[in-house]
C-alpha cells in the first residue's frame, strides 16, 4: 500500500510550484487550492485579460483508495509524469480524465 500522506506532501508540492509559475498576464494569478479533508487538490487561473474574465481549471487531482487520480490536466508536459519522475509507480496513478474503458490501455492504473 503507498503512504498516502507521501502523496499528499508531493502533491502539494507540485502544485505550489505549477501554481508559482507566472501566467502570461500580470492580472491573471495561478491559485493552489487544497482540501485536506477531502484529499482534493486544484490549481485554477483567476484574473482578466484584456477587459474578459479569466478562471479556469489548469489541474485536478484527488488522492483516492491509496492512488493519485489525475481529474483534469492542462499542462503541456502533463503531470503524470512529473509524479512518476517523483518515484509515484504508476500502478498508483489513475488518469481519470480518460474514460474508464479507456485506462486498460495506459501504462497506468485503471481505477
Amino acid at each position: 500500500m503507498a503512504d498516502v500522506n507521501h502523496y499528499r506532501q508531493l502533491v502539494h508540492e507540485l502544485l505550489q510550484e505549477y501554481s508559482n509559475i507566472v501566467a502570461n498576464h500580470e492580472t491573471v494569478e495561478a491559485e493552489a487550492i487544497f482540501d485536506l479533508q477531502r484529499d482534493r487538490y486544484q490549481v485554477v487561473h483567476v484574473g482578466w485579460s484584456n477587459k474578459r474574465r479569466v478562471y479556469g481549471c489548469v489541474l485536478h487531482l484527488d488522492i483516492k483508495d491509496g492512488k493519485i487520480w489525475i481529474q483534469h490536466d492542462g499542462t503541456e508536459g502533463g503531470i503524470a509524469n512529473d509524479l512518476v519522475d517523483h518515484g509515484v509507480p504508476k500502478h498508483d496513478i489513475v488518469l481519470g480524465f480518460h474514460a474508464p474503458f479507456k485506462r486498460q490501455f495506459t501504462d497506468f492504473a485503471v481505477g
